[in-house]
């Protein structure tokens, strides 16, 4: 499958691969890996879950040149320079992986609830793809096309924040779909690729432009990776975000 990126360059996406539920189907949610990786090994964690109810799709991203490893091609949702809130943004890049995700949700079944979640780069992509959904729009003018229930971003960084807030302040219903968006953050206080700083200001870019509905959780001693810890936090968040506690089956 391919999209247009940064300087309008096709790029082909890599293997998706999906963890089917293992009791009834009530939510799907696509998830991002982060730079350099691959949607497998995010699948195996994923799918050891105790979350019976979801299904997962694990895409790979394109491979880019990448600027900050000084144009050196892997896997990557878009360019990147920096991983910081103030870096300058490949929109471009962002639209185009963003575009690529709601298409993997489309032709999820209408009662199931579709979420979007990620590590690092990933999760940068999964909170590009919150705002486009709360503005109804892509970057580029492009209607946004699915409804999301959760977001879930690990030791990411909010992509486009400057231009943020202005966005979720042009209508109400920008507003309105903001404020009840559920967001779950998760960051490592030792994280040395991705600042903690960033991560924490990333939360408060959101909060400030109305997503209100957010978790922010630290994590003490924490570098850039998950631990069961955090990954059991996601697990318990999402059940009840969900309503995943409904059907047991």
């Amino acid at each position: 499958m391919s999209s247009s990126g940064a300087r309008g360059v096709r790029r082909e996406y890599g293997r998706t691969y999906v963890v089917r539920p293992k009791g009834r189907h009530l939510a799907t949610i696509v998830w991002l890996h982060g730079i350099g990786d691959n949607g497998n090994s995010w699948s195996q964690v994923l799918g050891n879950l105790p979350l019976d109810n979801v299904k997962w799709i694990c895409p790979t991203a394109p491979t880019r040149p990448v600027a900050a490893f000084g144009g050196f091609p892997c896997t990557a949702w878009f360019d990147v320079e920096e991983t910081s809130v103030d870096g300058p943004d490949d929109v471009q890049g962002l639209d185009a992986s963003a575009a690529h995700i709601a298409n993997l949700l489309s032709s999820e079944p209408s009662d199931v609830r579709l979420g979007i979640g990620g590590f690092s780069m990933g999760a940068a992509t999964a909170l590009h793809s919150a705002a486009c959904y709360a503005h109804g729009r892509f970057s580029n003018g492009v209607a946004y096309p699915i409804t999301l229930s959760a977001i879930i971003g690990l030791s990411g960084w909010l992509p486009c924040s400057r231009a943020l807030r202005t966005k979720i302040e042009s209508s109400q219903t920008a507003f309105r779909r903001a404020a009840a968006l559920p967001i779950m953050l998760g960051h490592g206080r030792g994280d040395e690729v991705v600042t903690y700083g960033n991560g924490e200001r990333s939360a408060e870019f959101l909060r400030n432009s109305g997503f209100s509905y957010l978790n922010f959780k630290a994590y003490n001693g924490l570098g850039h990776h998950t631990i069961p810890e955090e990954v059991d936090d996601v697990s318990k968040w999402l059940r009840a975000r969900l309503g995943l506690d409904r059907s047991c089956g």
